[in-house]
């Protein structure tokens, strides 16, 4: 049987009993002789944790040293250079270290450089994107986006917040009410909203990384952990709105825990049963106040799995743990989440979506590409690329074939389960929103599941390398161990396998970097005639300073004032607003005649 983690985590370089030598249990040395505080498991945990978090908030506080000028193209290569420069001075000698003990080292140490590398890995990823960020704000005060689009609609509830207005329509009120409470006590209150936003667009993208990864250390050995988390933070972490794809990332493998837990509740006490499953709704709640929005697209293929997870046959006792456990993860998680439930329960159907931009004219069977309102003045009929296969490129059919690898091999564990559930619903979900959107004239947001559906797959394919990798190995362990052989001798090295897992960390680490620069630099300042992402970075260096000063880059003398506004409702009109396409192909389009002029006519 494949197994996505063991019940011990950390123990996978343990090397093999030889004929003669005592168990494994017996040989151990004691804590006192083998490091004392640092073989205890929690100890081992929390250091993992520290690691991760310190690399990616200490890599963006080295970022500040970076003097460059973030306006022009030759200051934005080196800015991007220089973040290069100190993540390889910083990463390189882990790398080093994490090499060494795969060949020199004992198990037991290797065990723990390899969580510890990975941790660090982890966090110097999204590190090297906050501190880009850092570099694409230097001489601003002001958040990416600067006035405009939804940083300002955040800056406006924040204010809102401060003005002791509470709570926003259905949108998650834990970051406006964080902004708000950070602009308080870090900056004047009412008014700096946008400098605070600024902090925890660079502080919340750090974070991302350690969060992935250590979601994914709930279920995973470090180095397949480090394998999922990495790819996804790199790829789905948008700074302008940290905070939103952060949840999502997190979200799967807390279910994958969650249905773990669940089939395993029958071994527990019920005051065990109730504290985990208080604590695993506590967050829940927390992660649902944060964004909501990826537990609606999570929810249909979630509950379907549950009611096949959840022990009916097994018994009156058993059922009753389990749904002693399931009642307090939903008591804890609807307690918590209750002011953002009865908002939309009281205002869900006064707020339709009706804003759509260029993904949502492309094919609604593209779900590997992501492409936002800052097009660079791409047509609506350019993207996405068709690939080689069907309109499939070749990453697709890797992708897929790593999808098959998971659900082929893989299938008995919960996390495989829970992955190809949440994929199922949130493909459904796509195409049922999609479905209705010229009767309804509403969007509801269903491009938005191209990320979830995409992170899914993500996790299959992985999964499906590892169940590969757990299977083969296994058959031949089975069929090429001589028959003379002691049943504890191996065909592959236990050496043989770190030193190759290391290698493959390395691999990941390589990946991190480039990814990470490649993120980085398309948020770095253009002017706002190119209509890239880099617009959001240009408009924050063109607001005045509270002095009344124009920021030390900015781009004009004469730039904005800084405005304060308080957050309101925009008026229904009931029809849907097409966003990147000039008014003459409005009627091909939207169906309906634009309610502007273009600017070439005028």
């Amino acid at each position: 049987m494949t197994h996505l983690a063991p019940e011990a985590v950390g123990d996978a370089g343990a090397p093999a009993q030889r004929p003669g030598e005592p168990a494994q249990s017996e040989s151990r040395p004691s804590p006192s002789r083998s490091g004392g505080w640092l073989s205890r498991r929690w100890v081992q945990i929390l250091a993992e944790v520290v690691v991760s978090v310190v690399a990616a908030l200490g890599f963006t506080l080295l970022s500040r040293h970076i003097g460059v000028n973030p306006m022009n193209r030759l200051g934005q290569v080196s800015g991007l250079a220089r973040l290069q420069l100190h993540v390889a001075v910083l990463g390189l000698p882990l790398l080093g270290l994490l090499l060494y003990t795969a060949y020199r080292g004992s198990a037991r140490r290797h065990a723990l450089v390899k969580r510890l590398v990975c941790g660090a890995l982890a966090g110097l990823a999204t590190g090297v994107v906050a501190g880009g960020i850092v570099v694409a704000l230097r001489g601003t005060p002001h958040p990416l986006g600067g006035q405009e689009g939804d940083p300002s609609v955040l800056v406006e509830m924040a204010n809102s917040f401060l003005s002791g207005e509470g709570m926003s329509g259905i949108y998650p009120p834990a970051f406006p009410a964080l902004i708000a409470l950070w602009a308080k006590v870090r900056y004047d209150g009412l008014g700096s909203s946008g400098f605070a936003l600024h902090d925890l667009q660079i502080v919340c993208s750090a974070l991302v990384g350690p969060m992935a990864y250590l979601s994914w250390r709930l279920l995973l050995r470090p180095f397949w952990a480090l394998l999922i988390a990495v790819p996804a933070a790199v790829l789905f972490l948008d700074p302008v709105r940290p905070y939103s794809h952060v949840v999502m990332i997190v979200l799967l493998p807390l279910l994958g825990y969650l249905f773990r837990e669940l089939r395993r509740s029958a071994g527990r006490t019920p005051k065990s049963l109730v504290l985990r499953g208080a604590g695993l709704g506590a967050v829940f709640g927390g992660l649902f106040l944060w964004y909501s929005g990826w537990f609606v697209w999570a929810a249909p293929g979630a509950a379907v799995l549950f009611f096949f997870l959840f022990p009916w046959r097994a018994g009156a006792p058993a059922v009753k743990r389990a749904a002693l456990y399931v009642g307090a993860v939903l008591v804890t998680a609807g307690v918590i989440g209750a002011p953002l439930l009865y908002q939309m329960a009281r205002l869900g159907s006064q707020t339709p979506d009706r804003y759509a931009y260029l993904g949502v004219y492309a094919d609604p069977g593209y779900v590997l590409g992501w492409i936002s309102d800052r097009t660079g003045f791409i047509k609506y009929n350019q993207w996405p690329v068709p690939g080689e296969m069907a309109g499939q490129t070749g990453f697709a059919l890797l992708l897929i074939l790593g999808v098959g690898l998971g659900v082929g091999l893989g299938l008995r564990h919960v996390m495989v389960r829970t992955a190809a559930a949440v994929l199922a619903g949130a493909w459904l979900a796509r195409f049922w929103f999609a479905s209705h959107m010229a009767h309804d004239k509403a969007v509801q947001l269903f491009p938005r599941t191209t990320w979830i559906i995409m992170y899914s797959l993500m996790i299959l394919a992985v999964l499906g390398v590892m169940a590969a990798v757990q299977r083969g190995s296994g058959w031949t362990e089975r069929t090429l161990r001589p028959a003379s052989a002691a049943p504890s001798a191996r065909v592959i090295p236990r050496r043989t396998v770190r030193q190759l897992s290391a290698g493959m960390v390395c691999a990941v680490a390589l990946f991190a970097t480039m990814g990470a620069s490649w993120s980085v630099n398309r948020y770095m300042p253009t002017h706002e005639d190119t209509d890239l992402m880099g617009l959001d970075a240009w408009r924050a260096h063109n607001i005045k300073l509270p002095n009344g000063k124009c920021p030390r880059f900015a781009p004009n003398k004469d730039c904005e004032d800084l405005d304060v506004k308080l957050w309101k409702q925009f008026k229904d009109d009931g029809e849907i607003w097409c966003a990147n396409i000039v008014a003459k192909d409005w009627p091909a389009i939207c169906g309906r005649k634009a309610p502007f002029k273009d600017k070439s006519v005028e």
